[in-house]
Formats: structure tokens, sequence, C-alpha cells
């Protein structure tokens, strides 16, 4: 009996080996600079990966890769909803098409993430019909040369518990796997795992390595990298991360790029766009009109970090007075009964420029954005006044004697 195990198992290997050979793997993938996407106008949460392809807009989506152009990304992770697709087979395909190629045209890798209905992942007596949604994205892009990485199952090894239902998510990944690896036999196949412990448990079955990574600290960033990095050349295998980036799991853009981008390991962003009705309130780098909310972002993708050594030097905006100025001129303005809606709008945006400018405020709500509002509205003068006297208040304290 050990003897017939030690032959079947030579012959899996060498099968897989001869698999390998005729794949297109990459041996390394430390150059990835990715970004997950959905439009940022999708309708409705959480269904915001099914309404994406429902309602698939090609001009928005080539707006949209132009923006990630211009941040030079160069890798796309989309989720491929199976909803999606059985209520419009023909408008899905041609949505997942367009959108291929529009990635190829700008240089942009395409990496699927393939999804399933609950019931299929459930019962094994309906995984023909995950077969049969995987042979239709094979036959419809599996020729496209802007594919580049399958990845049949986002997340098997997340939520933990219960157990029992993450070991049938792991069978069903292991299942996909095999699918995708002989539906088609030259693209890579990857399953994106949230820990590195499970992209360590499924490495057998992918071609490509993926884990994911919202740690709240440096240290933990850098230990997860380092671990998966250590098990990739142990495998032999490319290893990327899939995802990272989230302001709501102290998991600033800023920091885990930075560690990323030191430690050479390749990444996707969660996410390019600020999708509104999704998870836009913590991810996301654009908004539709392609402005951003928070340019540091932007500035760490592409390769630009805060300065948070001991040789910092912080601002001085009272430099050449102009705090002093505004100070004193917003006080007067304030005292006097007929106050100009105008010119307390003028003081308003000098005060507004100031603290942004230096870095006095925080910038969840740009106080020049407060201003134009102002400016768009109807005249305020007791609004106006609240929202003057609380910027002066921000900036006293940084004034210099002149």
């Amino acid at each position: 009996m050990r003897v017939v195990n030690a032959l079947v198992l030579g012959f899996v290997m060498f099968a897989s080996a001869m698999g390998a050979a005729a794949r297109n793997i990459p041996k390394d993938l430390s150059n990835v600079r990715g970004f997950n996407y959905t439009a940022a106008n999708v309708a409705t949460s959480p269904r915001h990966h099914i309404d994406h392809w429902i309602s698939y807009n090609p001009a928005t989506t080539e707006f949209d890769l132009d923006l990630a152009k211009r941040l030079n990304l160069n890798q796309v992770r989309i989720f491929l909803a199976y909803q999606a697709y059985v209520q419009d087979k023909a408008g899905f395909r041609e949505h997942l098409l367009h959108f291929v190629r529009a990635c190829h045209q700008r240089d942009i890798g395409f990496m699927p993430v393939v999804t399933y209905s609950r019931e299929i992942i459930a019962d094994k007596a309906s995984w023909p019909l995950a077969r049969e949604w995987a042979a239709d994205l094979v036959k419809t892009i599996g020729n496209e040369p802007g594919l580049a990485v399958w990845d049949v199952l986002n997340e098997p090894d997340w939520p933990r518990t219960p157990e029992s239902w993450v070991r049938q998510r792991f069978e069903f990944a292991k299942h996909m796997a095999a699918v995708f690896h002989e539906l088609d036999p030259r693209t890579p196949v990857t399953i994106g795992l949230a820990f590195v412990p499970g992209m360590e448990e499924l490495a057998d079955y992918v071609d490509v390595l993926e884990f994911h990574d919202y740690s709240p600290t440096r240290a933990q960033i850098r230990a997860n990298i380092e671990r998966a990095k250590q098990f990739a050349a142990k495998v032999g295998k490319p290893v990327v991360n899939g995802e990272i980036g989230c302001i709501a799991r102290a998991n600033p853009y800023d920091v885990t790029l930075q560690e990323h981008m030191k430690a050479g390991m390749g990444w996707y962003v969660w996410e390019l766009m600020i999708v509104r009705k999704g998870w836009g309130p913590v991810h996301g780098v654009f908004y539709e009109d392609g402005t951003v909310r928070d340019p540091s972002i932007a500035a760490a993708i592409l390769g630009f970090f805060l300065n948070r050594g001991p040789d910092i030097l912080p601002s001085a905006p009272d430099r050449e007075g102009w705090v002093t100025r505004v100070v004193t001129n917003s006080r007067k303005w304030l005292a006097q009964a007929d106050a100009s809606w105008a010119e307390g709008l003028d003081l308003a945006e000098e005060a507004a420029n100031l603290l942004e400018a230096g870095q006095l405020i925080a910038m969840r709500d740009p106080p020049t954005r407060q201003v134009d509002l102002m400016r768009q509205g109807q005249p305020d003068l007791p609004a106006l006044r609240a929202l003057l006297a609380k910027y002066i208040e921000i900036l006293e304290p940084y004034k210099l004697k002149q």
C-alpha cells in the first residue's frame, strides 16, 4: 500500500510539474503595483460587486483605469459576481471582455476574483454549477493577453468561525483550483487568503501565493511580509499581497505601502475608487470625478511618504505675519454689528488656507470646502461668524512675536 501511495504521489507531483512548466507563472511579483476595483457610483451595498457588472459603464471604466495609470499602477483585482452572471450571461460576457481589453490597452494586468453563491459552496452536489461558471469564464477571457492570474476564491479563511464552514470553503477552494488548472492550461491560479497561515495550508494547490494584510502596526506588517517571503522561497513560488490599506483598521496606506515597498513585496491596495455605498468610508483613493479624499494616499502609491523621523521641520504659517493679520482682522470683523458677508467669507478663506497649508487642522472635512459651500449658498451670517471664530481660535496659538 505504501508503494502504491508513493507511486500515486509521484505521478501527481510529476503532472503538477509538467502543468507548471506549460503555465505562464511569473518568477517574481515584487513589481506588482495593484488595486482592487469597483466603480464608485454602483447602486447598493453590500451588492456593490454585483451591481458593478449589472450597471457596467464602459466610459466610467476607462476613466477610472486612466486614473490608475496616472498613479503608475499595473495590476487590477476585481470580483466577478456569479449573481450578475446568471442574471444576464450575454451582458456579463460583453462587459467582462470590455474590461479586460481596456486594462490591456493600458498595460494593466487583470486578476479576476471568481465568486459563487453560498449555496453552491455549501452543497457538493452543486459544484458542477461552479465548473460551468468557470468554463464560461475561461471560454470568454482565457485567451485574452491581459489576463494575468485566476483568483479562484476570496478569503476562505475569513471569518474564522464556524470551523466547519472554513473547512468547507477550503475544500471548495482546492476543488476550484483544480478546475481552473484543468480548463486553462496557461494562466496561473491563486487563492486569496486572508492570512499567511491559510496561504501556507493551500500552497500546494496554487501557482501564485496570495495573502491579505490589514495589520495595525509596522511590526506586524513586517512580520507577515517576512513570513510570507520565507515560505515562498521555501516552496519556490511567487507571492503577492492582494489587499492592503484600511483607515478603520489602523492600517494607513502611507504606512503599509511604505513597508511593502521597502520589503520588495508586490501589493494591491483596497481600493482604487471611493465606493459611496460600499467600502468608501474606510477605503479608496479617488472619487468618481477624479478628485481625492487624502492626497497622501496618492503620494504613497507613487512612493512619497510622510517624514516621521527626528529631523522634521514644522511649518511656521506666521513667518510673514499672515496668521497674526488674519486673526486680528477676523476679530475686528466679528465685532461689527453690520459685518460684510463678502469680507467675512474672504477672511474665512484666508484662515482656511492657513490652517490647511500649515497642517494645523484635521482634514476629515476640509476648511476650504466649508467656506466654498458657504459661498455657493445663501448668506448666513450667524453660521459664518461661528465658523470664523472656530478657525481663529485654532490659529491663535501659532502667532509669532513679530
